[in-house]
Formats: structure tokens, C-alpha cells, sequence
């Protein structure tokens, strides 16, 4: 038994900030996606005019804690006709797969579950990717034509826009030649440019197949209520169903991580290599003062006791957070021995910020076009993929090889490699857009005229 104690202190001394992330990610991740989902509400609400959640705490914000007690305590209805086993297990294997591709990447250089992970990329995206067994054995065994035809469209869906995203990353991959998440950062930042300025088509065709591989809108067929109910989930309820929809925006979560590392610099500040743009390193204690001077500001103006202190205490954690922020930039300052020493926080806290500022925008860029975009017919969704973006991202891929193998021979480097490689680019696009309009040009007519757009 003293064996078994002294093993596990030790496994505990050696692993404990691992498990300390994974526990963070397990516990922390649903009150983030609950969040996302209120600011997702109160975005759909200013594009409508209107206000949105408002009754639940101050501004609405205790909604998403109402929302997770009613779903715990919602009443779990199982088919009878069910396969009841396979109804369980497929909405926890949909979010562990979300989960677990968390662990391979990296949320700044100091927070990563999965340090040092050679296949970091592979594996986040390996793992992810098992998710739709979740979807697939969810929507089999409700034993319901709904849920069954959801599955099989989120399937072929996953498999169109799986090989046009797998390829877009190849295009950063060839640019960082390494499958380690903090080395790709680090060519980044030797290269002195992000990958998605070296490749704009690989970066546009990744998001694109982002949006469809989360089955967001409008590319949300699998889900689609004005055809299917509610797709593969129509037969879940309560807390099953919670369960689906966390995997959801854990995907996307996971998906603006992965492009924010390959393509947007990851925790790399912009231009980090230009010592005249150091000023940007002040921005996020800066933002942040300008946040909790706005809450100040506004706190007067509410119309509640209440409300009025929760804005001073939002304005307060501003503060302390922007002084958190400025701190390793200002104790160098104040006492140059430090410099050495604060700089690895430096690194962190930094990049940390600027790692969940960018995942923010382009989390934020599916909620603009879910509110902007109507819904695609399944046919033009797959003919997106398999006629445009498949073919688009395979000769990106090519040119971009051709362009860095001409770079190489004029020896070209960091930001000069921008010139050879947006020409393939440009080229790799228009080549498609003709593929595209000579597959158009070749197909019949339909009968009456009939367009293609939606019909509602």
C-alpha cells in the first residue's frame, strides 16, 4: 500500500500541472461555452434592435447558470424503441473528443496540457474529428428518421469540408515544416509574418470549412429545424442534450484555436519583430483600463442598486487585471535586474491574451455570419465543396510548394516571401473559379428557370 502512495506522489510531482489544466479545461470549459452562448444572444439582439437576456442577474448575466439548472433538471426522455445503451454513451463521446483535442494545443507558451507533443496539429485535429461518431451513433439510435437523415447529412458533411480544411493547413504546415504546435508559433515570429498574410487562400478556404465542420450556420444542415425538427438531436433532452451542444462550441473553440495557431500568430503579438510597434505590448493593460473606465462611466446611468455595484466590480477587475498585464512590462522598467526573470510572464500573460483576443474575433466572425447568411440547400453545400474548395485547396497547395521552392532559390525570407507566395495564390483562385465555371457551364439547365438560390 506504501508502494502504491509513494507511486502516485510521485506521478503527482511529475504530472501536476498537466492534470491541473485538464482539470481547469473540464471544469471551467462549460461556464466559457455557457458565456459564449450569451454573447452569441446579446450579439444576435443588437443586430435585430432589441436587447436580449436581460431578467436573469444584472444585464442578463446569470442566464446561462439559469439555462445549465434547467437542463439538469429538465426530465431525460429516452425512445423507447431506442438502442438505450448507444443513446447514452454518443453524447459523451461527441464531447470528450471536443474535450480531449484540447490538450494539444497550446493557449499562450505557458499554458498546454500536452507539452512537447511532436504531433501536436495532427492529434488536435485527429481527435476532433472523432466527434461526428458521436453524431452519427446519436442519430442511429434514437431510431427516428429525423435524427437518422441529420446524422448521415452531418457525416457527409464532415467528410466534403474534412479534406478541403486538412489540406489548408498543409499550406501552413509547409511554411512552419514542423507538426509541433509552439515550433509553428516560433517560425511564425522568425519569419516575422503569420501565415495566413503567406497564404490568404489556404486561411479563407480553413475557415470556410471550419464553419461547415461545426455545423454552424449556414452551414447547419445536420441541424436544420425547418426540415429535420432538430436534426440528430431530436430525440435528446435535458442534460444529454446539453451535452451535444457544449461539444458544439467546444469544436469551435477548438477550430479557432487551431487557426489561430497556424494562421494568425498564435500568441505572437502583430508585426512582434518590429521594434517600433513595441508600443503594442501595452495595449491589453490599455484595453483593458479603457473597459473599466467604460463601466464606470456607465454605472451612474443603471436604473438598479445592483446593477450599479456590478458594474463597479466589473470596472475593479478591469483594473486589477490591467495592472496584472502592465506589471511585467513595468517592473523592468523600474528595476532592470528584473528583466531577465519577468520576462518567461512577460511571454505568458502576453501572449495568453493575445492567444484569446484573436480565438475571440474569430469566434465571434461565426456568429456575424450566422445573423448575416441564410441557410444553404444541402446540394449547394456539397457542390461548395467538392467543385470549389477541394479543388482550390489542392492547387494552393501545389503553387505554394512551387512558390517557396522559387523563394528558396532568390533566397527570399520572412516578409519578401510574401512575393512569390500571393501570386500562387492569386493564381491557385482564378484557376478554380474557371474550373468552377466550366463545371457550371456543362451542366443542364433546369426545368422553368429555376435558380438555385434559397427557397426558404
Amino acid at each position: 500500500m506504501q508502494a502504491v502512495i509513494q507511486a502516485t506522489i510521485d506521478f503527482l510531482k511529475a504530472y501536476w500541472a498537466p492534470l491541473l489544466c485538464g482539470v481547469i479545461i473540464v471544469a471551467v470549459l462549460p461556464l466559457i461555452a455557457g458565456y459564449i452562448v450569451l454573447v452569441e444572444r446579446k450579439i444576435m439582439a443588437d443586430m435585430q434592435a432589441r436587447l436580449g437576456p436581460m431578467r436573469v442577474g444584472p444585464h442578463g448575466l446569470l442566464q446561462p447558470i439559469a439555462d445549465a439548472v434547467k437542463l439538469l433538471i429538465k426530465e431525460d426522455i429516452i425512445p423507447e424503441s431506442a438502442d438505450k445503451l448507444v443513446f447514452w454513451l454518443a453524447p459523451v463521446l461527441s464531447v470528450g473528443a471536443a474535450l480531449l483535442s484540447l490538450a494539444g494545443l497550446a493557449i499562450g507558451p505557458a499554458f498546454q496540457v500536452a507539452k512537447g507533443i511532436n504531433i501536436g496539429i495532427l492529434f488536435v485535429v485527429g481527435v476532433s474529428a472523432m466527434g461526428i461518431f458521436g453524431i452519427v451513433l446519436g442519430g442511429w439510435a434514437s431510431n427516428s428518421h429525423y435524427s437518422l437523415i441529420g446524422a448521415l447529412r452531418s457525416s457527409a458533411q464532415l467528410v466534403s469540408y474534412e479534406t478541403a480544411a486538412g489540406m489548408a493547413l498543409v499550406c501552413g504546415l509547409l511554411f512552419a515544416g514542423t507538426l509541433n504546435v509552439t515550433s509553428i508559433v516560433e517560425a511564425q515570429y522568425n519569419q516575422g509574418m503569420w501565415f495566413g498574410l503567406l497564404a490568404p487562400v489556404a486561411f479563407f478556404t480553413y475557415l470556410v470549412a471550419s464553419i461547415a465542420e461545426t455545423n454552424r450556420a449556414p452551414f447547419d444542415l445536420p441541424e436544420a429545424e425547418s426540415e429535420l425538427v432538430a436534426g440528430y438531436m431530436t430525440e435528446y433532452s435535458g442534460f444529454r442534450w446539453a451535452l451535444y451542444f457544449l461539444g458544439e462550441y467546444t469544436n469551435m473553440i477548438v477550430v479557432a484555436s487551431v487557426a489561430t495557431t497556424l494562421f494568425l500568430g498564435g500568441w505572437l503579438r502583430p508585426f512582434p519583430r518590429t521594434h517600433w510597434l513595441n508600443f503594442l505590448d501595452f495595449f491589453p493593460a490599455l484595453s483593458m483600463i479603457a473597459v473599466g473606465a467604460y463601466c464606470v462611466m456607465r454605472a451612474p446611468k443603471q436604473p438598479v442598486r445592483v446593477q450599479q455595484l456590478f458594474m463597479l466590480a466589473v470596472a475593479g477587475l478591469c483594473f486589477v487585471l490591467a495592472l496584472v498585464l502592465a506589471g511585467p512590462l513595468l517592473l523592468p522598467a523600474l528595476k532592470p535586474s528584473l528583466a531577465v526573470a519577468v520576462k518567461p510572464f512577460q511571454d505568458g500573460i502576453l501572449g495568453s491574451f493575445w492567444f484569446l483576443l484573436k480565438v475571440s474575433a474569430y469566434i465571434y466572425l461565426f456568429m456575424w455570419l450566422r445573423f448575416t447568411l441564410p441557410r444553404y440547400r444541402f446540394d449547394q453545400l456539397m457542390r461548395l465543396g467538392w467543385h470549389f474548395l477541394i479543388p482550390l485547396s489542392i492547387i494552393n497547395v501545389l503553387l505554394i510548394g512551387i512558390a517557396m521552392i522559387v523563394g528558396s532559390y532568390l533566397h527570399m525570407e520572412g516578409g519578401w516571401l510574401i512575393f512569390a507566395t500571393i501570386p500562387a495564390s492569386v493564381i491557385a483562385l482564378i484557376i478554380a473559379l474557371f474550373i468552377l465555371a466550366a463545371e457550371q457551364k456543362h451542366q443542364p439547365q433546369r426545368a422553368g428557370g429555376a435558380s438555385d438560390s434559397y427557397a426558404g
